[in-house]
C-alpha cells in the first residue's frame, strides 16, 4: 500500500469535515497542521484586572457523564468552586450539548467554548505534533503510556497549541481502542478488509485502520449509536469504557480486542481565559486537574480490566482476542508515513522513549 497516497487522502478529508462542521470552507489539499489565526488572543495575555468575579468555565465533552472523563470532572468542579469560593464556576456540558469533538476545539479557538477534553489526534489539525501517542501498537500496557505521555518529550508538543488560544491543564486517558462489529468479529487482518468503520477525526487512527485496508469515516460521536443502529456503518472503534458507558453493545454485536492505539486526551482551557485568572486561581484550578487527571487515569485502567466482562454478560456481546502481531505488521508503515509530518526528531524521540 501507499500510505503516504493513503494519508493524503484521509488527512483532506478530515480536514474538510472539520470545516464543514465549524460552518466555514476549506482552501487547497495540503495535510499540514492550520495557520494559527493572524490576530491571536493568546499572543497577548489578558491582565488579570481584565476578569470579573465571579467567573463562568465553560466545559464541553463529546460523551455521557458516566465516562471517566465525565465522572471526574464532576468532581474537578466541586473542587475549583469549593477552593475559589465561588468566584471561579465550572458549567460542564456532556454529551455533545456544546458540539462535537471537532466543534468543541474550534469552540475554544473562538472562544465559544473554555474547556474541553478529546483524544489527542482530534487537536492534530492545529498542532500535528500532538497526536504521536496514537501511533499504532506503541505501548504493551498502561504504565508505559503514561510514563510517554508524561515524559519531556510529548509535554513539549503541548506550546503548538498555544498560537491556537489552547492552554494543556491535564492529559486524560481514554484507553487503548478496539473494534466493534455488527455482522462479523475480527480474528484477521484479513476480516479488516472493506470495513466501513467509524473513527474521530484523528488522522492517525484514520490511517492505521486504511492500512488494515477498512474504509474509515469521521462522524460524531454524539451521533454514533444512531448511525450504528441504522447501517450508516459496520463498525467503529473505541476504548472499552467508551464502549460499556456509552452502550454501545446495544448497536454492536461483536467485540474485538485489537488495543490497536493509545489515546491520550489533553484537557485544555482557553489560553486567553487561563492568562488572565490571578496566580491563586490558575494553581487552585491546576492542582485540581493534575488531582483529576490521576484519578481519570486509574477509573479508565480498572474499567478497562472490569467491562470486558460486563460487555460479554450484561451487553450480550461476543468477545475476541485475535493475535496482534498480523496487525502489527500490517500498520508499521504508518509510523514512516508520519515521520515525514513529524519530524525524524520527533519520531526518534519517541523511538526511545518507548523502547
Amino acid at each position: 500500500m501507499d500510505y503516504r497516497k493513503s494519508f493524503m487522502k484521509v488527512m483532506t478529508a478530515g480536514l474538510l469535515m472539520a470545516c464543514i462542521a465549524a460552518g466555514s470552507a476549506c482552501g487547497g489539499t495540503q495535510p499540514a497542521a492550520t495557520e494559527a489565526p493572524a490576530t491571536e488572543a493568546a499572543a497577548a495575555p489578558a491582565s488579570e484586572s481584565s476578569i470579573t468575579y465571579p467567573v463562568t468555565i465553560r466545559a464541553g465533552y463529546s460523551t455521557g457523564e458516566t465516562d471517566p472523563r465525565g465522572v471526574v470532572l464532576a468532581k474537578f468542579k466541586e473542587t475549583v468552586e469549593k477552593e475559589t469560593g465561588g468566584n471561579v464556576l465550572i458549567e460542564i456540558h456532556p454529551s455533545g450539548e456544546l458540539g462535537s469533538d471537532a466543534e468543541l476545539i474550534k469552540g475554544i479557538i473562538d472562544g465559544k467554548v473554555d474547556m474541553t477534553v478529546s483524544s489527542a489526534g482530534n487537536y492534530a489539525q492545529y498542532a500535528t505534533k500532538i497526536g504521536v501517542s496514537a501511533l499504532p501498537f506503541l505501548f504493551a500496557d498502561f504504565e508505559s503510556a503514561w510514563e510517554f505521555v508524561d515524559s519531556d518529550v510529548m509535554q513539549s508538543v503541548n506550546a503548538d497549541l498555544e498560537p491556537f488560544n489552547m492552554h494543556v491543564l491535564a492529559y486524560f486517558d481514554n484507553g487503548f481502542r478496539c473494534v466493534t462489529t455488527s455482522t462479523k468479529p475480527i480474528n484477521t487482518v484479513e476480516d479488516m478488509a472493506g470495513l466501513n468503520i467509524r473513527t474521530p477525526e484523528n488522522q492517525i487512527v484514520m490511517e492505521t485502520m486504511s492500512a488494515l485496508s477498512a474504509k474509515p469515516q469521521s462522524y460524531p460521536f454524539a451521533e454514533l449509536a444512531e448511525a450504528l443502529k441504522n447501517g450508516t456503518f459496520d463498525a467503529q472503534e473505541n476504548p472499552i469504557p467508551v464502549i460499556y458507558n456509552n452502550k454501545l453493545y446495544e448497536v454492536q454485536k461483536y467485540l474485538s480486542i485489537t488495543n490497536h492505539s493509545y489515546d491520550a486526551m489533553p484537557l485544555t482551557i482557553r489560553s486567553d481565559l487561563w492568562n488572565s485568572l490571578t496566580d491563586e486561581y490558575r494553581g487552585i484550578i491546576q492542582k485540581a486537574a493534575d488531582a483529576a487527571e490521576a484519578e481519570d487515569r486509574q477509573l479508565v485502567k480498572q474499567q478497562t480490566e472490569d467491562f470486558v466482562e460486563k460487555l460479554r454478560e450484561e451487553g450480550g456481546m461476543e468477545v475476541n482476542y485475535p493475535d496482534l502481531e498480523p496487525f502489527a505488521q500490517a500498520t508499521s508503515g504508518v509510523i514512516d508515513v508520519f515521520a515525514d509530518i513529524y519530524g525524524q526528531e520527533l519520531i526518534d524521540a519517541v523511538k526511545n522513549v518507548t523502547g
